[in-house]
């Protein structure tokens, strides 16, 4: 069994007929929920997650490549 640190990053790079990628913004509340958000734009992502992290019952926010 592997281990989830080494998984293998899927290529999305490689695909010539992709125009935008997808970025999913997950969002831990201290509370215990969890909120997603996709974006096709990598900068507005990141900039969502940034704003997240600012609240205080926001625990932490993660942005990952989801195609």
């Amino acid at each position: 069994m592997k281990k989830s640190s080494t998984r293998n990053k899927s290529s999305f790079d490689k695909d010539r007929r992709r125009k935008h990628h997808h970025y999913l913004v997950t969002v831990y509340y201290a509370d215990g929920e969890k909120f997603g958000r996709v974006y096709t734009d990598k900068d507005k992502a990141t900039r969502f997650a940034d704003r997240q992290r600012r609240s205080p019952v926001v625990k932490s926010a993660r942005v990952s490549q989801v195609s």
